[in-house]
């Protein structure tokens, strides 16, 4: 499933490059739950929520049906370190 979510990813990637920029896959769960982190311009965006839902969480949804949730590290907008999420 990891490779699948990858590849849906590259898909929505470019048009977050265009606005300064990126999610980077941090882990798939066995139970469907995604955790991406929104770094570069979307990492302290005030739409990052948005753009997690509306953007990254459909364009997975859409390629890999059984994921049942997309969750980012960076909780508060501002971005987090995940290593300290491990």
């Amino acid at each position: 499933m990891k490779e699948r979510v990858e590849k849906a990813l590259e898909g929505i990637r470019p048009y977050l490059q265009a606005d300064g920029g990126d999610v980077e896959l941090i882990d798939v769960s066995d139970d469907g739950v995604v955790l991406v982190n929104l770094v570069g311009a979307c990492g302290g965006c005030p739409m990052s929520q948005m753009t997690l839902r509306n953007g990254v969480e459909v364009a997975i949804k859409e390629q890999v049906p059984e994921v049942v949730r997309v969750d980012t590290v960076g909780f508060d907008g501002m971005g987090s370190d995940y290593d300290s999420l491990r």
